[in-house]
């Protein structure tokens, strides 16, 4: 059959998918050598001690999280461990605030909120969050900047705790992770930096998480954003299971920020929690509070939101703010909602006394800025990519929940895009789930599917082959055309595909299987196929790890 046949029975009819042969030198990721683009700042070789003695633990980031290990119960993690490994340091916990936040989706958005809130109004405040995207510096803020915290800083303090570290692995026979020694060094580091406030992300869950070791007179807030099924087998098998797992943080008498919305009997299963607990609740998504995106705009070569945020609380406590043309840099009804949670724990913590002013609410909200969380990439950051003049948005998400988030954003910030998507993921995550909400984002031009490291191993990536199998069920499922190749067979056929679906006026998606480098070539050309006048998105997603592979080109 002619190819001109062929790309035309694969637009005519629908549902066909035609398998055209790979070669047999076809690469994933990189055309080049492969290197680890989470560690691409120069501060690799300055951290490559202590990297080293990180590495020796366990990693459950690279191996994955075994089956009921968040929750509270025999399966679960060993926070006494922790505990001890804390001893040897002093206690590092019990000397400052902590504000504690858990919960599916927004953890991260909420606490860059937050933490930049409070800088807004002078105090010294650290941030510990997980992953990171470029460098494992990126999970310490220190101070009044919100800048990581120096390759110099961390190094110190390291060589200074090392003789304690030594006597707590040893003691715990092997069993303390990277993530319990890194959380108990980032404490250790707050503690001695003396910051007002700690905004601690849990890493899996709460109530098992190495981070809720935080007691009740310590504990400033804490907050549960939203909950959602990511990692059901850790935290229990079910919905009900994820809520009790991170309703876990909730301290007696400390105030408890929801974020939601949630589910009714979800929301019981918390407010229960806390109300055992004598903690006073504070809701976002409370009838009486009202967040309204008004519209779009760019400044300084990016987008930013414009918001209205009026919170008015009268169940437990009595809390009131009204915010209005709020210029949001995080983007999407999603971050709103984050900006808002943030907000009431803001409010919160005035109510406990805090000099917190409306003005540095407003000022911290729109400060705040989050890698990988509807990142726009400037012009020259596109330019270094090698994409001239083409817009690219990179987004961390992973689950169905975050996925029809970054439909919506899109949808209503670049209503018209035609849009390009270049997806990896691990191995643990719903890949139907995902794929559904973007086949449905409408002027979906082409999905590349493509492979990084997840937390610097290949032990976790979902195979570009198997994640695009995945699209192609879900396109069967939702009755939506596609055509099926590898780049080399895009490079060669590429042109004839487009002019077929031009000729006949309709078209299928077309699903790519390559490396990251010629994802990023052929996405660029995809988007000039038509009018150059058309506005057209290149969106990096699936998994934070691809947008520390993007990022990770610049540096580099």
């Amino acid at each position: 059959m002619k190819i001109s046949s062929v790309f035309r029975s694969l637009i005519t009819l629908p549902l066909q998918r035609t398998k055209i042969p790979k070669f047999a030198n076809s690469r994933t990721l990189l055309d080049s050598p492969r290197r680890p683009f989470s560690t691409a700042l120069s501060d690799s070789s300055e951290l490559k001690e202590f990297m080293e003695y990180l590495n020796k633990l366990k990693n459950y980031e690279k191996s994955g999280v075994p089956i009921g290990a968040g929750t509270d119960s025999g399966d679960g993690f060993d926070l006494d461990r922790m505990r001890r490994l804390l001893q040897h340091l002093g206690n590092p916990q019990s000397k400052f605030k902590a504000v504690h936040i858990a919960g599916t989706k927004g953890k991260g958005s909420t606490a860059a909120f937050l933490s930049s809130i409070l800088r807004a109004e002078g105090y010294s405040v650290g941030c510990y969050t997980s992953p990171h995207i470029r460098t494992i510096r990126e999970r310490i803020t220190l101070g009044r900047t919100g800048k990581p915290v120096s390759a110099k800083e961390l190094i110190s303090h390291f060589q200074k705790t090392k003789e304690n570290l030594d006597t707590a692995v040893e003691l715990e026979k092997g069993q303390l992770s990277h993530f319990e020694v890194f959380t108990a060094i980032a404490f250790s580091l707050f503690a001695e930096e003396k910051v007002h406030f700690a905004v601690i992300e849990a890493g899996l869950g709460g109530a098992r998480d190495a981070t809720n070791v935080i007691s009740s007179s310590d504990l400033a807030t804490s907050i549960i954003t939203n909950i959602g099924e990511e990692h059901l087998s850790a935290l229990g098998g079910t919905l009900e299971n994820i809520a009790v797992a991170k309703s876990g943080i909730i301290k007696y008498g400390r105030p408890l920020v929801l974020g939601g919305p949630f589910l009714p009997h979800i929301e019981t299963i918390l407010r229960d929690k806390a109300l055992s607990m004598c903690s006073p609740v504070v809701s976002a998504s409370d009838s009486g509070n009202k967040s309204v995106l008004r519209g779009f705009s760019r400044a300084c070569d990016l987008p930013h939101q414009l918001c209205d945020i009026q919170l008015l609380i009268e169940r437990d406590l009595s809390l009131f703010i009204e915010l209005f043309d709020v210029k949001l840099r995080l983007l999407g009804s999603h971050q709103l909602q984050n900006a808002a949670t943030a907000t009431c724990a803001a409010l919160c913590l005035r109510h406990q006394g805090w000099s917190l002013s409306d003005e540095s609410i407003r000022a911290g909200l729109e400060c705040a800025v989050l890698l990988g969380r509807s990142q726009f990439l400037t012009s020259k950051e596109a330019e270094m990519l090698g994409l001239p003049g083409a817009t690219i948005l990179l987004d961390g998400a992973h689950t169905k929940e975050s996925a029809q988030a970054l439909v919506n954003m899109i949808k209503t910030t670049f209503p018209e895009s035609r849009l390009v998507l270049v997806v990896a993921m691990a191995n643990d995550k719903d890949h139907l789930g995902f794929a559904r909400p973007l086949l449905s984002a409408g002027c979906l031009e082409a999905v590349y599917f493509t492979e990084v490291d997840i937390a610097g191993d290949r032990s976790r990536t979902t195979s570009a082959s198997l994640l695009k199998d995945s699209w192609i069920q879900a396109s069967k499922e939702m009755g939506i055309n596609f055509l099926d190749c590898n780049t080399e067979d895009y490079e060669s056929l590429g042109d004839q595909y487009f002019k077929s679906a031009q000729k006949t006026g309709s078209q299928s998606i077309l699903f790519v299987e390559g490396s990251l480098k010629a994802a990023m070539r052929f996405g660029n050309e995809i988007l000039h196929k038509k009018s150059e006048n058309q506005c057209g998105i290149a969106v990096f997603t699936g998994s934070l790890h691809i947008v520390s592979a993007v990022l990770g080109s610049i540096d580099g």
